[in-house]
C-alpha cells in the first residue's frame, strides 16, 4: 500500500484536529476550573505579598 501525499495530509489534519479537541475539552473540564481561577490569580496575589511585605520593612526601620 502506497501512502500519497493527500493521505498523508488528510492524516495530519485529522490528528491535529483530534489533539486540539482533547484540549479543549481538557482545558474547559470542571476538575481544571480551580486550579486555573488560582493561576489567573497569581499576578494579583504576588502584589499584595509585594504591598505588605513592603509595609513591614517601612514599620521595621
Amino acid at each position: 500500500m502506497d501512502i500519497d501525499i493527500n493521505q498523508l495530509r488528510g492524516f495530519t489534519t485529522l490528528t491535529t484536529m483530534i489533539a486540539f479537541l482533547v484540549v479543549v475539552v481538557w482545558a474547559w473540564s470542571k476538575r481544571r476550573q480551580r486550579s486555573f481561577d488560582e493561576a489567573a490569580n497569581l499576578p494579583f496575589s504576588e502584589e499584595e505579598e509585594r504591598i505588605h511585605q513592603r509595609s513591614l520593612e517601612e514599620t521595621d526601620k
